[in-house]
């Protein structure tokens, strides 16, 4: 396996797309509208994110798609025969933890810098274009790029938050239980500060965390 591991890991290889097979409990979906505008980015530039594969467990020379299923269809789609793939030598156990990473890793965006580059863009291509291009709509877009000048006034003072971000977690039946009745011990004492549902449980927990944290402070002094 070693020397396997010196042969792929970290090359990027063309590989026949009738040689990448999609990895069957991959998670990830994607709305149509958001398809649609990846394959025009690919169309557009011509560049994409080399899609991670390993090596096929059970077909010979073949490669099991880890991270770029979407990618890999837009590729059909658009007509290509090969995809630049990066090949990781790697088992069941850690394949299943890139399948659950690989998307959701990100970092969040400095709010004064994206509105600048969306006024840019928006100068250049217009707004009904770029809208095709870029995850947000049309009207997205237009509200984001009139946020220039007060971004500007108050970017020196002000820290913007990142949008929210998912915590996923795996817990047994038992867990669960334990967890859903805390939470909803704790949810209506958040309820008049928080307004969606998914609010008033991130509230919840939060208390929670920090009820904790006072306790084991105390237990410190």
């Amino acid at each position: 396996m070693k020397n396997a591991e010196m042969k792929y890991e970290g090359k990027i290889e063309s590989i026949a797309l009738s040689k990448l097979t999609a990895h069957p409990d991959n998670p990830n979906v994607m709305s149509d509208s958001t398809f649609r505008k990846l394959i025009r980015n690919i169309e557009r530039t011509g560049l994409y994110e080399p899609i991670v594969v390993r090596p096929h467990p059970k077909e010979k020379d073949h490669f099991e798609i880890i991270n770029g299923h979407h990618r890999v269809k837009a590729l059909e789609q658009l007509g290509r025969k090969e995809a630049d793939c990066v090949v990781w030598d790697v088992d069941d156990e850690q394949t299943a933890i890139l399948l659950t990473t690989l998307n959701r890793l990100a970092g969040s965006d400095m709010l004064a810098k994206k509105v600048e580059l969306l006024k840019k863009l928006t100068e250049r291509m217009g707004t009904a274009q770029l809208a095709k291009l870029l995850p947000q709509t049309a009207k997205q877009i237009e509200r984001l790029a009139a946020l220039k000048d007060s971004v500007q006034r108050t970017a020196s003072s002000v820290q913007y938050k990142p949008f929210a971000v998912p915590l996923v977690f795996f817990v047994t039946k038992q867990q669960q239980e334990i967890i859903e009745n805390a939470i909803s011990s704790i949810e209506n004492r958040v309820s008049s500060i928080e307004t969606t549902k998914a609010q008033r449980r991130a509230g919840a927990i939060t208390a929670i965390a920090e009820q904790y944290l006072r306790e084991v402070e105390k237990c410190r002094m």
